[in-house]
């Protein structure tokens, strides 16, 4: 029986492995962009001070990469705060309003969006898939409220001993070698562990003969 829906908004640092998660059972750009201003400003608050502040040229030069390539993005202030922080965002409305995306700016917070159909590259979807697994697999839940508890207490639990995120490591390293022994076939997905001699035509004959002479 359906009671209702439950979604949990995620914040990951994938340096430490550190979670933030908030279950709700709707979610508004009132109620995304509220949590996400809090705790984003609180992580800020935690950050430490650098040791040399940027100059107003440096800042600038650095919003100006973020903007090299878009063809659409709020504009910048003249005067831009210090870059503090970079936030992976999914490329959904919400995340692309201008309130939003300026109140990022004032805080020195970069945002950078995820393609459309590229959910792999943000780490907190993967995060929330082991949450789910450690929460609900082989569980029976009533109601979205009960769902909420199970996953704000799973999000404590990882967080009393947090797992640090990094890309690629040795599963990346294994498929990149499997990649190099294998020699892809045009026009298809299939491939050969050893290289196919193509027959010479007459005009490849004629090109090398043109090399060799020239």
């Amino acid at each position: 029986m359906r009671h209702g829906t439950a979604k949990l908004l995620t914040l990951f640092r994938p340096a430490n492995g550190e979670l933030r998660t908030k279950g709700v059972t709707s979610c508004t750009n009132a109620v995304l962009h509220g949590w996400l201003k809090q705790e984003l400003s609180d992580i800020l608050a935690q950050l430490p001070k650098p040791a040399t502040p940027l100059s107003a040229a440096a800042s600038k030069a650095l919003w100006a990469t973020w903007t090299a390539g878009l063809t659409r993005y709020p504009t910048i202030p003249a005067e831009p705060a210090e870059p503090r922080l970079l936030l992976v965002l999914d490329n959904l409305a919400g995340h692309l309003t201008p309130a939003f995306v300026l109140w990022l700016f004032e805080h020195g917070i970069i945002p950078l969006y995820t393609p459309l159909g590229g959910s792999w590259l943000n780490m907190a979807e993967s995060i929330q898939r082991i949450l789910e697994r450690r929460a609900l697999a082989g569980q029976h839940p009533q109601s979205p409220t009960e769902i909420i508890e199970w996953l704000e207490a799973a999000t404590r639990g990882w967080n009393r001993q947090p797992t640090p995120f990094i890309w690629g490591g040795k599963r990346a390293a294994r498929r990149s070698r499997s990649r190099q022994r294998r020699y892809a076939l045009g026009g298809s997905g299939a491939c050969t562990y050893r290289p196919i001699r193509r027959r010479k035509t007459a005009l490849d004959k004629w090109l090398q003969a043109s090399q060799v002479t020239h």
